[in-house]
């Protein structure tokens, strides 16, 4: 039996076919027909198979890609299960309820907006987990924002895009360093080219945020904040102290750079121990909730229904969409329709400010066809490699350029695993939070605005590592 590698190219005409009729099916299906993702997805994977199928690919060949399109995300899966138990396990303790009536007191509406983006962006760049900024710091923003009556899809865009900017510029970031590793770039000369590019878009959004916090302030209820903190401490013991521990451990953990499944299990723990001892929950009651959590008993709905979420239950619906979109990436990518249609773009280049718009161009619909950054991140590298090389660029510009087009992008598009978890997790639709996350969409355009102006290129004379000047 031939290997998927074996396989022969599909022609241009059927790459097309391929890519365009998954596009329109999802697109139409989504904004025009509005039906659930789920079944979009199926459609188009199998409508991917018969591409390969028609391609020479056998039935054997066409699941073995199926399946090595799932393998490589087996780490990112494992989070899902992870993050449910964290967000559970901080519920059930006390942490969510005790952050949350700091923040009520603490802060304003007209405040909210930046300080929450400046929480998640230091709690990302400190722990490189996006998925854990929002799965932590987040689920308080929503809960605080809730109180306050700023809108649910602004609140989850505001964290979306803290998280993404710690995650993109963290060291510690698996995103951060795989892509400076596919393009052969020093770590922190990645992340030193980043800093053009992303720290005018934040200076940006936090102008947007404060115009817009400005606007919220005529919302605040004030009986209703006192409703809700009295609420919640008349169903926990609050004492923000002790609800920061579990927090507290896996912020030290992953700057010790512990790997993220164990920073989050031990935060889990620690956050148990504290439900059984100082919220007196059962052990029966708390093993339960490590895999459905159940709604408070404030008697305020909203409240109980925040306070419920969370359990390896609730990231069911991710991890099904999750597995449908990394088969039909597996297939996407292993059946040479993406790499195909690339050779053909990339031969057709010469301007600089072209190759980075392309480049980001690329990122943007590699995720949305294969349904993961991390495999995004490597196909957009190793495609657009020749093309820097040739115009003598140095491999910063193409490591950021790949960031801005895959990290900053993916949580953009529902059928991602992050558009996904990002979703399940703040209880918003991706489709409803991406007006609002101002950081992910405008770095992009900012990137290539920059190129346009001939700003931040880094100095093209150099050029990437491993090519010669008369490459």
């Amino acid at each position: 039996m031939k290997s998927p590698q074996n396989i022969p190219s599909p022609s241009l005409v059927q790459s097309l076919v391929c890519f365009v009729g998954i596009v329109c099916l999802l697109s139409v299906g989504l904004f025009v027909l509005q039906i659930p993702i789920h079944g979009l997805l199926f459609l188009a994977l199998c409508w991917a198979a018969l591409n390969a199928r028609l391609a020479g690919a056998k039935y054997a060949e066409i699941r073995q890609m199926m399946m090595a399109g799932i393998s490589e995300a087996l780490p990112a899966i494992f989070i899902f299960f992870l993050i449910g138990v964290v967000i559970a396990s901080f519920m059930v303790s006390g942490t969510v309820a005790a952050l949350m009536v700091v923040g009520l007191e603490w802060l304003s509406p007209q405040s909210f907006l930046v300080v929450g983006l400046l929480l998640a962006a230091v709690m990302s760049l400190a722990t490189g987990t996006s998925w854990g900024t929002v799965g932590t710091v987040g689920v308080v923003m929503m809960g605080i924002g809730e109180a306050m009556n700023v809108s649910a899809p602004l609140v989850a865009g505001m964290v979306i895009s803290g998280a993404t900017f710690g995650d993109k510029l963290s060291p510690v970031s698996d995103t951060t360093n795989l892509a400076a590793m596919s393009a052969g770039t020093d770590l922190f000369s990645h992340i030193r080219s980043m800093l053009f590019t992303t720290i005018p878009t934040l200076l940006i959004v936090l102008v947007i945020l404060v115009v817009l916090g400005s606007g919220v302030e005529a919302q605040l209820m004030p009986d209703q904040v006192s409703v809700v903190s009295t609420a919640l401490r008349n169903s926990f013991e609050l004492n923000w102290l002790v609800g920061l521990l579990p927090l507290l451990v896996m912020l030290v953990l992953s700057l010790r750079r512990v790997a993220p499944e164990v920073c989050m299990t031990a935060s889990a723990m620690t956050a148990l121990v504290l439900a059984y001892f100082y919220q007196d929950r059962s052990v029966s009651e708390l093993i339960g909730v490590l895999w459905q959590n159940q709604p408070g008993n404030t008697g305020i709905a909203s409240l109980d229904s925040l306070l419920g979420r969370g359990g390896m239950a609730s990231m069911s619906w991710t991890l099904m969409l999750a597995l449908l979109a990394l088969a039909l990436g597996g297939i996407l990518l292993r059946g040479q329709f993406l790499s195909v249609l690339l050779a053909v773009i990339t031969r057709r280049i010469r301007r600089t400010s072209t190759l980075i718009a392309t480049t980001i161009g690329t990122g943007f619909i590699g995720n949305a066809a294969l349904g993961e950054a991390y495999v995004s991140i490597i196909l957009t590298a190793q495609s657009f490699t020749p093309a820097f090389r040739a115009q003598q660029l140095p491999s910063p510009l193409l490591s950021r350029s790949v960031e801005e087009g895959a990290t900053m992008t993916t949580g953009l598009i529902p059928w991602t695993t992050a558009g996904a978890f990002y979703a399940a997790t703040l209880g918003v639709a991706t489709l409803d939070y991406v007006p609002y996350a101002f950081l992910n969409y405008l770095n992009p355009f900012v990137s290539i605005a920059m190129a346009a102006l001939g700003i931040g290129l880094l100095g093209a004379n150099r050029p990437l590592a491993g090519s010669s000047q008369n490459n």
